[in-house]
């Protein structure tokens, strides 16, 4: 294996560092989380030139780009505005990868060109109020009438809902003995009458945050059915280890993002006559900090070059949401302890980074069910 980033890749970090400093700056940043909205702005520049391409297929007007190309892609968005990041990869990975892997030709058509431009948001609708990591238990239904489905239930944490276009929803439609069966994912419009979409206060990832959504007599035609009746489990498994990839690309910017505020405030910060980087303790965080944030990069490089060549699976998926949402929660949470007081301020950026880090060890699989994950490939 290598990962070395070849210069294409190199260009992708360099060219969207250049414009991300002119629209996402961190003053941008701050704006969006204290006044609770999206990074409209920024998410636009992106689509402008080109960036939400990145994987799609050339035929459609992307770049036909690799995992790894997009790992680097969202470690630089993570870096300059974590949720900048999250809205990206949602759209990637729900609008382009799960349509092409499991999409009619139609949906193809109409979804993933679109998505390549900017021009719609996908998101994805799994966990419930009584299915969390236990989420195959879930209970919302799609029941056949005639060429439809009529969908009743309750889905809770489908961040981005209220300013998405499409939702990935995963439903049962048939009680089966393995709660893994009969489970089917729709690719359903969000303004379908029925819908109705709550914004939840949330600690952190305040700018698009998440939503709970209410699904009464839902009607959706078959064939916004994505991939196979009753199969649909298998599919919702492999869009959620594409996630643990994404994810932990833009928290690791994200945490690269933290470090570097830390340092230069140890190497600027005079107490009792010196920076206080030149102290143990505070150089000692530091140094870990760096260890754990080049292991969190190379095995975010190492599992998207498993993915490019067929060979990921669950357990490495685990391994590499587990430690770059533990290292990011850690990184965040020293870095603050560096500033001391200015970090507990709210005009300094370590609090945000400390609220959102807290998200990471939660969403998207807790770090308990990662490593439930990882022992079960231990034969345990």
């Amino acid at each position: 294996m290598n990962f070395e980033l070849n210069q294409d890749q190199i260009n992708i970090r360099d060219h969207l560092n250049e414009l991300l400093k002119d629209v996402c700056t961190p003053q941008y940043a701050q704006e969006c989380d204290e006044q609770q909205k999206p990074p409209r702005e920024a998410f636009d520049a992106l689509a402008k030139n080109g960036w939400l391409g990145i994987i799609g297929p050339e035929e459609y007007g992307g770049a036909g780009g690799s995992p790894l190309d997009l790992a680097v892609m969202l470690d630089v968005l993570g870096y300059h505005f974590e949720e900048l990041g999250l809205w990206v990869f949602r759209n990637l990975t729900y609008g382009c990868h799960a349509i092409m892997k499991h999409g009619t030709q139609a949906q193809k058509d109409l979804i993933v060109p679109k998505v390549i431009k900017g021009e719609l948001s996908v998101c994805f609708g799994l966990t419930e109020p009584d299915s969390g990591s236990d989420a195959s238990a879930l209970t919302t239904k799609a029941i056949q009438d005639g060429d439809d489905y009529i969908i009743n239930g309750r889905k809770v944490y489908t961040s981005g809902m209220d300013i998405s276009d499409y939702c990935i929803l995963v439903t049962r439609t048939k009680s089966l003995e393995k709660k893994q069966q009969g489970i089917t994912n729709f690719f359903i419009d969000t303004k379908l009458p029925g819908i109705e979409v709550k914004k939840l206060a949330t600690l952190g990832q305040r700018a698009i945050g998440t939503t709970e959504v209410f699904y009464n007599e839902v009607r959706t035609p078959a064939s916004s059915i994505l991939g196979e009746l009753d199969q649909g489990w298998r599919g919702a498994d492999n869009y959620l280890c594409y996630e643990r990839l994404c994810l932990s690309a833009a928290r690791t910017g994200a945490a690269r993002a933290a470090y570097e505020f830390a340092l230069e405030h140890a190497k600027t910060r005079i107490q009792f006559g010196k920076p206080i980087g030149k102290f143990q303790a505070v150089s000692h965080k530091l140094a870990e900090m760096r260890m754990m944030l080049d292991i969190a990069q190379t095995m975010v490089y190492r599992y998207a070059w498993l993915v490019e060549h067929g060979k990921d699976t669950r357990q490495d998926a685990a391994v590499l949401k587990l430690y770059t949402s533990e290292s990011y929660k850690s990184i965040a949470d020293m870095s603050l302890q560096i500033l001391g007081g200015y970090g507990y301020c709210m005009e300094y950026p370590l609090q945000r980074f400390f609220r959102d880090s807290r998200l990471a060890t939660i969403g998207g699989g807790t770090s308990e069910i990662q490593k439930n994950i990882i022992a079960s490939s231990l034969g345990l």
